[in-house]
């Protein structure tokens, strides 16, 4: 095996690494792999860095970026095995594109501050992408993102233009509207309707959500995680008293859950007490 083994590795002993861990002499599943088959790792991935951020973790950082360098650097071997182009190349035109996108770092344009520098960056951007209306803009998210996020952003561009609401009112109004019109739709008993105005009734969500200062994506995430704290709690109580969850009354189980509320509620007061 043609590698040194060393105290202290940098990025190319990587790129190194992985040509010979996809080269004839490495590994079966490395040699294997294309764009298509690893694509959800980097997604995974990528979450996996969030999910340290998230948690203040210095070395979970660290561990989950390398995690994500390693899906680039397998991503850059592949289509240098094919003669298109490797990641000194993809380092390369990052470099030119951030040069480029910072006029008011390294050109005449002045940027004062936060808007101002993202006004900038954003007005080079669409002169290089030709994405000068706000349908076009809109196109040029990637429809890959999570649903809330991406209505967020699509919301935002519209907004931009002046297609909006007023108000949180508005907004809000909007909301009831879209579900009195899933109700009807219920009423119908057609799946293709329901599932339509139920998109309908999320996307007014999201709309309520920027208006009060809220991130639709992150709100959702916390109470999904404060529903499964909670829901620890009822099958702990559950067990506790004898309680079989699946024969049981919701009204039986919604008591169980205004209990652990209460539980919760209660474990925070003294946290937030002894502080």
């Amino acid at each position: 095996m043609d590698f040194e083994f060393k105290d202290k590795y940098d990025i190319n002993d990587l790129i190194s690494l992985i040509a010979l861990l996809r080269a004839p002499q490495g590994c079966p599943w490395d040699r294997e792999q294309t764009h298509t088959s690893i694509k959800n790792n980097f997604i995974e991935e990528t979450y996996e860095v969030i999910e340290a951020i998230n948690q203040n973790s210095t070395s979970g950082l660290r561990e989950e970026l390398g995690d994500v360098l390693l899906q680039i650097a397998l991503h850059c071997e592949m289509e240098s095995e094919k003669g298109n182009f490797d990641f000194n190349d993809v380092c390369d035109e990052l470099c030119k594109k951030l040069i480029v996108r910072h006029p008011h770092v390294f050109g005449d344009k002045v940027a004062n501050n936060t808007k101002e520098a993202l006004d900038s960056w954003d007005s080079v951007k669409e002169s290089l992408k030709g994405t000068k209306t706000a349908s076009s803009k809109m196109d040029s998210i990637p429809i890959e993102l999570p649903a809330l996020m991406r209505a967020q952003k699509v919301q935002s561009k519209a907004a931009k233009v002046g297609f909006d609401w007023d108000n949180q009112d508005g907004a809000f109004s909007k909301l009831n509207e879209e579900i009195n019109e899933l109700k009807v739709a219920l009423s119908h008993n057609s799946q293709a309707e329901i599932e339509d105005e139920f998109g309908d009734v999320l996307f007014s969500c999201v709309n309520v959500s920027r208006f009060i200062g809220v991130d639709s994506e992150e709100a959702l995430k916390a109470s999904t995680d404060k529903f499964i704290t909670r829901f620890k709690i009822v099958e702990k109580l559950a067990d506790e008293k004898g309680i079989d969850m699946k024969n049981s009354s919701i009204d039986e189980l919604d008591d169980l859950w205004d209990k652990a509320k209460e539980i919760l509620k209660a474990d925070n007061s003294a946290i937030n007490g002894g502080n």
